[in-house]
Protein backbone atom coordinates (compact mmCIF):
# COMPACT_ATOMS: atom_id res chain seq x y z
CA UNK A 1 0.00 0.00 0.00
CA UNK A 2 1.42 2.99 -1.19
CA UNK A 3 0.19 6.72 0.79
CA UNK A 4 2.25 8.77 -1.37
CA UNK A 5 2.49 8.40 -5.33
CA UNK A 6 6.19 9.20 -6.83
CA UNK A 7 6.47 11.97 -3.94
CA UNK A 8 9.30 14.29 -5.05
CA UNK A 9 10.30 16.36 -1.27
CA UNK A 10 13.48 17.81 -0.98
CA UNK A 11 14.31 16.78 2.40
CA UNK A 12 17.97 17.39 3.40
CA UNK A 13 17.06 21.45 1.94
CA UNK A 14 15.09 21.60 5.33
CA UNK A 15 17.49 19.62 7.35
CA UNK A 16 19.00 22.95 9.38
CA UNK A 17 15.88 23.33 10.95
CA UNK A 18 15.37 20.01 12.16
CA UNK A 19 18.81 20.26 13.90
CA UNK A 20 17.91 23.49 15.42
CA UNK A 21 15.02 21.91 16.59
CA UNK A 22 16.76 18.70 17.94
CA UNK A 23 19.97 21.43 19.14
CA UNK A 24 17.32 23.10 21.49
CA UNK A 25 15.54 20.24 22.86
CA UNK A 26 18.57 18.42 23.56
CA UNK A 27 20.42 21.87 25.05
CA UNK A 28 16.99 22.40 27.46
CA UNK A 29 17.06 18.59 28.00
CA UNK A 30 20.34 18.89 29.39
CA UNK A 31 20.33 22.10 31.47
CA UNK A 32 17.34 19.90 32.83
CA UNK A 33 19.53 17.69 33.91
CA UNK A 34 22.25 19.22 35.11
CA UNK A 35 20.69 22.31 36.84
CA UNK A 36 16.70 22.00 37.15
CA UNK A 37 15.14 18.39 38.01
CA UNK A 38 18.01 16.32 37.50
CA UNK A 39 17.23 12.63 36.18
CA UNK A 40 14.19 11.95 38.19
CA UNK A 41 14.75 8.38 38.98
CA UNK A 42 12.28 6.38 40.49
CA UNK A 43 11.86 4.00 43.54
CA UNK A 44 13.35 1.14 41.33
CA UNK A 45 16.18 3.21 41.15
CA UNK A 46 16.62 5.07 44.01
CA UNK A 47 15.10 2.54 47.05
CA UNK A 48 12.54 3.40 49.05
CA UNK A 49 8.77 2.28 50.24
CA UNK A 50 5.99 2.57 47.59
CA UNK A 51 2.32 2.62 49.32
CA UNK A 52 -0.62 2.17 47.52
CA UNK A 53 -3.74 3.81 49.46
CA UNK A 54 -7.57 3.39 48.30
CA UNK A 55 -9.96 6.00 49.38
CA UNK A 56 -13.73 6.11 50.10
CA UNK A 57 -14.05 9.05 47.86
CA UNK A 58 -12.36 11.16 45.66
CA UNK A 59 -8.77 11.91 47.24
CA UNK A 60 -8.29 15.37 48.37
CA UNK A 61 -4.31 15.31 47.11
CA UNK A 62 -4.02 19.10 48.91
CA UNK A 63 -5.38 17.56 52.74
CA UNK A 64 -3.31 14.32 51.79
CA UNK A 65 0.32 16.50 51.29
CA UNK A 66 -0.76 18.32 54.46
CA UNK A 67 -1.26 15.88 56.83
CA UNK A 68 1.48 13.78 55.63
CA UNK A 69 3.75 17.07 55.92
CA UNK A 70 2.51 17.27 59.44
CA UNK A 71 4.36 13.82 60.23
CA UNK A 72 7.32 14.88 58.53
CA UNK A 73 7.12 12.56 55.56
CA UNK A 74 7.06 14.59 52.20
CA UNK A 75 6.10 11.38 49.98
CA UNK A 76 5.47 12.13 46.25
CA UNK A 77 2.02 11.77 45.93
CA UNK A 78 0.61 10.89 42.71
CA UNK A 79 -3.08 9.08 41.53
CA UNK A 80 -2.88 5.75 40.41
CA UNK A 81 -5.28 3.69 38.28
CA UNK A 82 -8.58 5.15 36.84
CA UNK A 83 -9.84 8.40 38.47
CA UNK A 84 -12.99 6.65 40.00
CA UNK A 85 -10.67 3.97 41.85
CA UNK A 86 -9.53 6.84 43.84
CA UNK A 87 -6.44 5.48 44.59
CA UNK A 88 -3.63 7.25 45.20
CA UNK A 89 0.31 6.39 44.95
CA UNK A 90 2.96 7.64 47.82
CA UNK A 91 6.57 7.46 47.40
CA UNK A 92 8.74 7.21 50.43
CA UNK A 93 12.74 7.61 50.73
CA UNK A 94 12.86 4.34 53.33
CA UNK A 95 16.16 3.15 53.38
CA UNK A 96 15.28 0.02 55.35
CA UNK A 97 15.23 -2.79 53.42
CA UNK A 98 13.95 -5.23 56.74
CA UNK A 99 10.19 -6.47 56.82
CA UNK A 100 9.98 -4.05 59.65
CA UNK A 101 10.87 -1.44 57.06
CA UNK A 102 7.42 -2.49 55.10
CA UNK A 103 5.36 -2.24 58.30
CA UNK A 104 7.26 1.03 59.12
CA UNK A 105 6.50 2.81 56.08
CA UNK A 106 2.60 1.67 56.13
CA UNK A 107 1.89 2.68 59.53
CA UNK A 108 3.44 5.97 59.25
CA UNK A 109 0.89 6.66 56.56
CA UNK A 110 -2.17 5.10 58.12
CA UNK A 111 -1.02 7.38 61.33
CA UNK A 112 -0.03 10.32 59.28
CA UNK A 113 -3.91 10.13 57.55
CA UNK A 114 -6.16 9.49 60.47
CA UNK A 115 -8.88 11.53 60.99
CA UNK A 116 -8.07 14.14 64.33
CA UNK A 117 -10.87 13.11 65.99
CA UNK A 118 -10.49 9.46 65.76
CA UNK A 119 -11.71 7.50 69.02
CA UNK A 120 -8.38 6.58 71.27
CA UNK A 121 -10.28 3.67 72.54
CA UNK A 122 -11.14 1.66 69.12
CA UNK A 123 -8.86 0.46 66.18
CA UNK A 124 -9.02 1.48 62.01
CA UNK A 125 -11.27 -1.26 60.29
CA UNK A 126 -9.65 -0.32 57.09
CA UNK A 127 -6.23 -0.98 58.20
CA UNK A 128 -6.60 -3.70 60.40
CA UNK A 129 -4.84 -7.29 60.10
CA UNK A 130 -6.79 -10.36 59.75
CA UNK A 131 -3.88 -11.37 62.90
CA UNK A 132 -5.22 -8.61 64.86
CA UNK A 133 -8.47 -8.66 64.34
CA UNK A 134 -8.80 -12.60 64.95
CA UNK A 135 -7.06 -11.82 68.38
CA UNK A 136 -9.57 -8.76 69.21
CA UNK A 137 -12.32 -11.53 68.48
CA UNK A 138 -10.82 -14.42 70.66
CA UNK A 139 -10.74 -11.98 73.56
CA UNK A 140 -14.16 -10.88 73.07
CA UNK A 141 -15.59 -14.72 72.18
CA UNK A 142 -18.86 -12.91 70.76
CA UNK A 143 -20.15 -16.27 69.90
CA UNK A 144 -19.28 -18.27 72.94
CA UNK A 145 -17.16 -20.52 71.38
CA UNK A 146 -15.17 -23.69 72.76
CA UNK A 147 -12.45 -25.57 72.24
CA UNK A 148 -12.18 -24.32 68.61
CA UNK A 149 -12.35 -20.60 69.08
CA UNK A 150 -8.95 -19.60 67.99
CA UNK A 151 -9.45 -21.59 64.88
CA UNK A 152 -13.47 -20.18 64.48
CA UNK A 153 -11.77 -17.05 65.11
CA UNK A 154 -8.85 -16.73 62.61
CA UNK A 155 -11.27 -17.95 59.96
CA UNK A 156 -13.81 -15.16 60.82
CA UNK A 157 -11.05 -12.33 60.72
CA UNK A 158 -10.00 -13.69 57.47
CA UNK A 159 -13.58 -13.57 55.73
CA UNK A 160 -14.05 -10.31 57.04
CA UNK A 161 -10.19 -8.70 55.52
CA UNK A 162 -10.82 -10.55 52.48
CA UNK A 163 -14.22 -9.49 52.16
CA UNK A 164 -13.08 -6.09 52.79
CA UNK A 165 -10.08 -6.08 50.28
CA UNK A 166 -11.57 -8.16 47.33
CA UNK A 167 -15.41 -7.11 47.61
CA UNK A 168 -15.09 -3.58 48.74
CA UNK A 169 -12.06 -3.34 47.10
CA UNK A 170 -10.18 -2.37 50.50
CA UNK A 171 -12.41 0.27 52.20
CA UNK A 172 -15.65 -0.60 53.79
CA UNK A 173 -17.97 2.32 54.16
CA UNK A 174 -20.34 0.80 57.06
CA UNK A 175 -19.61 -1.95 59.80
CA UNK A 176 -23.18 -3.09 58.98
CA UNK A 177 -21.94 -3.91 55.48
CA UNK A 178 -20.27 -7.41 56.98
CA UNK A 179 -24.45 -8.34 57.40
CA UNK A 180 -24.61 -11.76 55.92
CA UNK A 181 -20.09 -12.09 55.82
CA UNK A 182 -19.98 -13.32 59.73
CA UNK A 183 -22.41 -13.80 62.47
CA UNK A 184 -24.89 -11.19 63.63
CA UNK A 185 -22.89 -11.22 67.12
CA UNK A 186 -19.07 -10.70 65.34
CA UNK A 187 -20.46 -7.90 63.53
CA UNK A 188 -21.76 -6.03 66.74
CA UNK A 189 -18.44 -7.28 68.50
CA UNK A 190 -16.26 -5.64 65.68
CA UNK A 191 -18.51 -2.37 65.98
CA UNK A 192 -18.00 -1.95 69.55
CA UNK A 193 -14.09 -2.43 69.55
CA UNK A 194 -13.28 -1.28 65.73
CA UNK A 195 -14.28 2.25 63.84
CA UNK A 196 -13.79 2.96 60.03
CA UNK A 197 -11.51 5.14 58.46
CA UNK A 198 -12.26 7.04 55.27
CA UNK A 199 -8.90 4.95 53.56
CA UNK A 200 -7.33 2.00 53.87
CA UNK A 201 -3.76 0.92 52.56
CA UNK A 202 -3.64 -1.68 49.52
CA UNK A 203 -0.36 -2.59 48.78
CA UNK A 204 3.54 -1.59 50.58
CA UNK A 205 6.40 -2.39 48.37
CA UNK A 206 10.20 -1.63 49.01
CA UNK A 207 13.25 -1.55 46.83
CA UNK A 208 16.82 -1.09 48.71
CA UNK A 209 19.19 1.64 47.81
CA UNK A 210 21.95 -1.07 47.40
CA UNK A 211 18.86 -2.93 44.54
CA UNK A 212 18.42 0.19 43.25
CA UNK A 213 22.15 1.44 42.48
CA UNK A 214 22.60 -2.26 40.58
CA UNK A 215 19.11 -1.58 38.85
CA UNK A 216 20.76 1.90 37.61
CA UNK A 217 24.06 0.17 36.76
CA UNK A 218 22.03 -2.62 34.61
CA UNK A 219 19.76 -0.09 33.10
CA UNK A 220 22.56 2.34 31.65
CA UNK A 221 24.82 -0.75 30.71
CA UNK A 222 21.47 -2.45 28.85
CA UNK A 223 21.52 0.74 26.69
CA UNK A 224 25.06 1.40 26.17
CA UNK A 225 25.39 -2.80 24.85
CA UNK A 226 22.38 -2.41 22.90
CA UNK A 227 23.95 0.33 20.53
CA UNK A 228 27.59 -1.12 20.37
CA UNK A 229 25.77 -4.13 19.32
CA UNK A 230 24.10 -2.31 16.44
CA UNK A 231 27.01 -0.35 15.55
CA UNK A 232 29.10 -3.48 15.11
CA UNK A 233 26.04 -4.89 13.14
CA UNK A 234 25.98 -2.13 10.84
CA UNK A 235 29.47 -1.45 10.38
CA UNK A 236 29.62 -4.83 8.89
CA UNK A 237 26.50 -5.20 7.01
CA UNK A 238 26.80 -1.65 5.66
CA UNK A 239 29.69 0.55 6.19
CA UNK A 240 31.16 2.23 9.60
CA UNK A 241 29.69 5.87 8.70
CA UNK A 242 26.53 4.42 8.19
CA UNK A 243 26.78 2.60 11.62
CA UNK A 244 28.15 5.72 13.52
CA UNK A 245 25.13 7.69 12.02
CA UNK A 246 22.47 5.31 13.02
CA UNK A 247 24.02 5.26 16.91
CA UNK A 248 24.08 9.18 16.65
CA UNK A 249 20.54 9.07 15.82
CA UNK A 250 19.44 6.90 18.24
CA UNK A 251 21.72 8.88 20.88
CA UNK A 252 19.89 11.80 20.16
CA UNK A 253 16.63 10.03 20.64
CA UNK A 254 17.56 8.72 24.02
CA UNK A 255 18.99 12.18 24.52
CA UNK A 256 15.53 13.86 24.08
CA UNK A 257 13.48 11.20 25.35
CA UNK A 258 15.31 11.70 28.78
CA UNK A 259 15.38 15.36 28.44
CA UNK A 260 11.64 15.72 28.40
CA UNK A 261 11.30 13.14 31.21
CA UNK A 262 13.07 15.66 33.21
CA UNK A 263 11.59 18.60 31.86
CA UNK A 264 8.21 17.29 32.72
CA UNK A 265 9.92 16.44 35.93
CA UNK A 266 8.53 12.45 35.17
CA UNK A 267 10.03 9.65 37.09
CA UNK A 268 12.12 7.01 35.08
CA UNK A 269 11.25 3.31 36.25
CA UNK A 270 11.92 -0.09 35.02
CA UNK A 271 9.35 0.61 32.36
CA UNK A 272 10.30 3.70 30.88
CA UNK A 273 13.89 2.12 30.46
CA UNK A 274 12.26 -0.77 28.89
CA UNK A 275 10.48 1.71 26.41
CA UNK A 276 14.09 3.74 25.80
CA UNK A 277 15.24 0.16 24.96
CA UNK A 278 12.09 -0.20 22.54
CA UNK A 279 12.98 2.63 21.29
CA UNK A 280 16.28 2.54 20.40
CA UNK A 281 15.21 -0.82 18.29
CA UNK A 282 12.37 1.15 16.62
CA UNK A 283 14.54 4.37 15.78
CA UNK A 284 17.72 1.84 14.43
CA UNK A 285 15.26 -0.39 12.27
CA UNK A 286 13.52 2.49 10.86
CA UNK A 287 17.10 3.93 10.02
CA UNK A 288 18.15 0.80 8.79
CA UNK A 289 15.11 0.67 5.84
CA UNK A 290 16.23 4.32 4.37
CA UNK A 291 20.05 3.08 4.96
CA UNK A 292 19.72 -0.20 2.42
CA UNK A 293 17.26 1.67 -0.30
CA UNK A 294 20.49 4.49 -0.02
CA UNK A 295 22.78 1.86 -0.66
CA UNK A 296 20.80 -0.05 -3.53
CA UNK A 297 20.40 3.36 -5.12
CA UNK A 298 24.31 4.41 -4.93
CA UNK A 299 24.79 1.46 -7.71
CA UNK A 300 22.13 2.32 -9.52
CA UNK A 301 22.25 5.99 -9.88
CA UNK A 302 26.06 6.51 -10.72
CA UNK A 303 25.36 9.73 -12.13
CA UNK A 304 23.67 11.15 -9.31
CA UNK A 305 25.19 12.81 -6.50
CA UNK A 306 24.57 11.47 -2.94
CA UNK A 307 22.36 14.59 -2.19
CA UNK A 308 19.90 13.62 -4.27
CA UNK A 309 20.18 9.80 -4.23
CA UNK A 310 19.16 10.07 -0.06
CA UNK A 311 16.64 12.36 -0.99
CA UNK A 312 15.33 10.07 -3.33
CA UNK A 313 16.07 7.21 -1.16
CA UNK A 314 13.57 9.10 1.46
CA UNK A 315 11.50 9.84 -0.81
CA UNK A 316 10.76 6.16 -1.95
CA UNK A 317 10.38 4.91 1.65
CA UNK A 318 8.06 7.59 2.57
CA UNK A 319 5.01 5.52 2.40
CA UNK A 320 6.50 2.62 4.54
CA UNK A 321 7.44 5.30 7.32
CA UNK A 322 4.32 6.97 7.72
CA UNK A 323 2.20 3.68 7.88
CA UNK A 324 4.62 2.09 10.25
CA UNK A 325 5.48 5.11 12.27
CA UNK A 326 1.84 6.45 11.83
CA UNK A 327 0.28 2.97 13.19
CA UNK A 328 2.58 2.82 16.05
CA UNK A 329 2.50 5.97 17.01
CA UNK A 330 -1.56 5.36 17.19
CA UNK A 331 -1.02 2.67 19.35
CA UNK A 332 1.36 4.36 22.05
CA UNK A 333 -1.12 7.08 22.23
CA UNK A 334 -3.86 4.91 22.94
CA UNK A 335 -1.69 3.29 25.58
CA UNK A 336 -0.84 6.68 27.22
CA UNK A 337 -4.21 7.75 27.12
CA UNK A 338 -6.23 4.83 28.33
CA UNK A 339 -3.70 2.74 29.78
CA UNK A 340 -3.89 3.90 33.25
CA UNK A 341 -1.06 4.77 35.96
CA UNK A 342 1.02 2.07 35.74
CA UNK A 343 1.71 2.47 31.95
CA UNK A 344 2.12 5.61 31.76
CA UNK A 345 5.92 6.39 31.82
CA UNK A 346 6.57 3.32 29.61
CA UNK A 347 3.79 4.70 26.94
CA UNK A 348 4.89 8.77 27.34
CA UNK A 349 8.39 7.07 26.26
CA UNK A 350 7.18 5.72 23.17
CA UNK A 351 5.20 8.41 22.05
CA UNK A 352 8.02 10.98 22.34
CA UNK A 353 10.61 8.60 21.08
CA UNK A 354 8.47 7.36 18.04
CA UNK A 355 8.03 10.57 16.88
CA UNK A 356 12.00 11.65 17.68
CA UNK A 357 12.92 8.29 16.17
CA UNK A 358 10.97 8.92 12.89
CA UNK A 359 12.26 12.04 12.27
CA UNK A 360 15.91 11.43 13.55
CA UNK A 361 16.23 8.68 10.72
CA UNK A 362 15.23 11.15 7.86
CA UNK A 363 16.93 14.56 9.17
CA UNK A 364 19.56 13.20 11.53
CA UNK A 365 21.30 9.98 10.75
CA UNK A 366 20.78 11.07 6.10
CA UNK A 367 22.26 14.02 6.23
CA UNK A 368 25.51 12.47 8.36
CA UNK A 369 26.09 10.20 5.44
CA UNK A 370 26.00 13.31 3.03
CA UNK A 371 27.99 15.60 5.73
CA UNK A 372 30.98 12.92 5.35
CA UNK A 373 30.98 12.46 2.24
CA UNK A 374 31.15 16.06 1.46
CA UNK A 375 33.93 16.55 3.95
CA UNK A 376 35.30 13.45 2.52
CA UNK A 377 35.99 15.07 -0.55
CA UNK A 378 37.12 18.50 0.47
CA UNK A 379 40.10 16.86 2.47
CA UNK A 380 40.89 14.80 -0.46
CA UNK A 381 40.32 17.98 -3.30
CA UNK A 382 43.71 18.62 -3.34
CA UNK A 383 44.34 14.53 -4.48
CA UNK A 384 44.34 13.25 -8.06
CA UNK A 385 41.00 12.45 -7.88
CA UNK A 386 38.65 11.79 -10.94
CA UNK A 387 36.33 14.79 -11.49
CA UNK A 388 33.30 12.50 -12.15
CA UNK A 389 33.90 10.43 -9.39
CA UNK A 390 33.72 14.20 -7.39
CA UNK A 391 30.38 15.26 -9.13
CA UNK A 392 28.80 11.91 -8.45
CA UNK A 393 29.27 11.61 -5.09
CA UNK A 394 29.99 8.53 -4.94
CA UNK A 395 30.25 6.57 -1.82
CA UNK A 396 31.74 2.74 -0.98
CA UNK A 397 29.00 0.56 0.02
CA UNK A 398 29.20 -3.26 0.64
CA UNK A 399 26.86 -6.24 -1.76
Amino acid sequence: MELFRNPNIDFLKYKWYFLAFSLIFSVAGILSMLLWHGVPMGVDFNGGTIVTVKFSHAPNYGAIRAALDRAGLQPKIQPFGPAYNNEVLLSLAERETSEAALDKGRNQIIEALQPQNAPADKKDLNNASALDLGEYLLKADPSHLGTDAQQRYTQIAQAITTFRDKSMNGVLNSVDQLNGVVPAEVTAAVQQGYYLSDFGVRNVDIVGPQVGKQLQSQARWAVVYSMLGMLVYLALRFEWIYGVAAVVACIHDTLITVGAFSLLNKEISLTVIAAILTLVGYSMNDTIVVFDRIRENIKLLRRESLTDIVNRSINQTLSRTVLTSGLTFMTVLSLYLFGGEVLNGFSLALVIGIIIGTYSSIFIASPMLVAYQDWKLSRNAGAATPPTDARRGKMKANA
